[in-house]
């Protein structure tokens, strides 16, 4: 469903739409930091072992690495995410038209959700191991 958008509102719709996108980058800001501790949180933790009990073999999975390598990836295509729909955004204000686009929602929170199962996953078959 369209709306149009009377001339005299653009300018609130212009700056609603800045504070959308950067939430949108407080948002990647948040899912690339936290991708970053996760990749880093097992050589923290073997670290930690090794500190403890030089005895202890703590076993590498490379998991956690791969899971915050993907969170920085999806933390960065949400940038790109959110620049693109930025403009959009703005170009159907100039146009006096507005169309609300679900599907990109949908998306961000199965990519989100995915990641988030992994993670749960994850914690669950290596809550042994060290």
């Amino acid at each position: 469903m369209r709306v149009e958008i009377p001339s005299d509102k653009r300018a609130t719709e212009y700056l609603a739409n800045e504070r959308t996108f950067l939430a949108w980058i407080r948002t990647s800001i948040a899912v690339i930091s936290l991708g970053f501790v996760i990749a880093r949180f097992g050589v923290w933790l073997r670290e930690l072992a090794a500190r403890i009990d030089p005895k202890i073999e703590a076993q590498s999975t490379k998991f956690s690495l791969l899971v915050g390598v993907g969170m920085m990836a999806l933390g960065s295509v949400l940038t790109l995410v959110a620049a693109w729909r930025y403009q959009g955004i703005n170009r159907a204000i100039d146009r006096g038209q507005f169309q609300a686009d679900r599907w990109l929602v949908v998306i961000v929170a199965i990519a989100v959700a995915l990641l988030g199962t992994t993670m749960i996953a994850y914690l669950l078959l290596t809550r042994d191991r060290l």
